[in-house]
Parts: C-alpha cells; sequence; structure tokens
C-alpha cells in the first residue's frame, strides 16, 4: 500500500454537498434576477422620462407662442382636456389660414400626436394621460378658448412594456395674448 491515502466520499456526503451547492447557486441566480429586474425597470423610467420631457417642452413652446403674428384670430381654438388646436401667424400676413398656422395637440389611445396640417404624427407612445388645464386672465379655469391665457399641462408617459411611470407637469403663459 502507498503512502498517500484517497479519501473516501460517501454518498451521503456527495448528496449534502450537491445540496448546499444548490441552495447557493439559487441565491445567486435570485439576486441576479432581482437586479435584472431593477435595471430594466430604471431603464423604463428613464425612457418615459425623456419622452415625456421632450413632447412637453414642445408642446409648451407652441402654447406659449400660439397667436403670434396676429390680431384676427384667437391663439387658441379648442380647448379641452386632452387636445388643443392652436394658431399662429407663420408667413406674417395676419392670418392663421396657411399649413403649418394651425396645429392640433391630442391624446389617442396612448400615443400623444401633433397634427400641422399634414396627418397626425406621433409624439411620444406609451402616453397615460394627458390633462390640459385651461385658465382666464385672472387664473380660473376658463372653457372658452378666446379667454385662455395660461395652460396646466399634466403629462404621464410610461417606458416600454407599461414599466416606470412618470408623470411631468408644467404651466405655461401664452406671450401673444
Amino acid at each position: 500500500m502507498s503512502t498517500a491515502t484517497l479519501a473516501r466520499v460517501t454518498l451521503a456526503e456527495l448528496l449534502v454537498v450537491i445540496a448546499l451547492l444548490s441552495t447557493v447557486f439559487a441565491g445567486t441566480l435570485t439576486a441576479l434576477e432581482q437586479g435584472q429586474r431593477a435595471y430594466t425597470l430604471g431603464v423604463a423610467r428613464v425612457e418615459a422620462q425623456q419622452n415625456g420631457r421632450i413632447a412637453l417642452e414642445r408642446l409648451t413652446r407652441e402654447i406659449r407662442n400660439a397667436g403670434a403674428g396676429g390680431v384676427g384670430f384667437d391663439a387658441i381654438a379648442v380647448a379641452e382636456r386632452e387636445r388643443v388646436v392652436l394658431h399662429m401667424d407663420q408667413d406674417g400676413d395676419g392670418r392663421a389660414d396657411a399649413r403649418g398656422e394651425t396645429i392640433t395637440w391630442r391624446l389617442a389611445g396612448a400615443v400623444l400626436r401633433r397634427d400641422e396640417g399634414g396627418g397626425a404624427q406621433p409624439i411620444v407612445d406609451g402616453v397615460r394621460s394627458l390633462v390640459l388645464e385651461y385658465r382666464d386672465r385672472a387664473g380660473r379655469p376658463t372653457a372658452i378658448p378666446g379667454e385662455v391665457r395660461t395652460v396646466v399641462i399634466t403629462l404621464t408617459t410610461t417606458g416600454t412594456g407599461g414599466a416606470g411611470a412618470v408623470t411631468l407637469t408644467t404651466q405655461t403663459r401664452l406671450r401673444a395674448r
């Protein structure tokens, strides 16, 4: 017999080692899966926030400039909760009847759309809600388009797969009115 002795492992010891390794691997995989879920939710939230900010900034800019260049037309033609129709004179003729001088923003399902005469184009997808609140010169709520001086916009968007809802709110005043 040699001086080196072989260690013998029984079946019971082997089963115990396998059970312990399985427990460690299961815990590791669970931690990795939770980390992946947290990462995915974070990415969806960032996406929703970026999309919402871009849409909100553009809508705010157009509301602020509504009525510019003319006095013979209302800056806002339609003032609804999920739709607004804006007029502005871009060609300097004092009217808002040329293409691109009437702009409609509306929520259609989960898509915020913008139409300036060439068909409604999608601006941002994954919109849960769009709430437009109209206020008159004194800051009171109004439903009369010609009296609107300030618009409060609340936009709620979601990221890919409906995750990571973000609500953005801003208030803008019509410059030309």
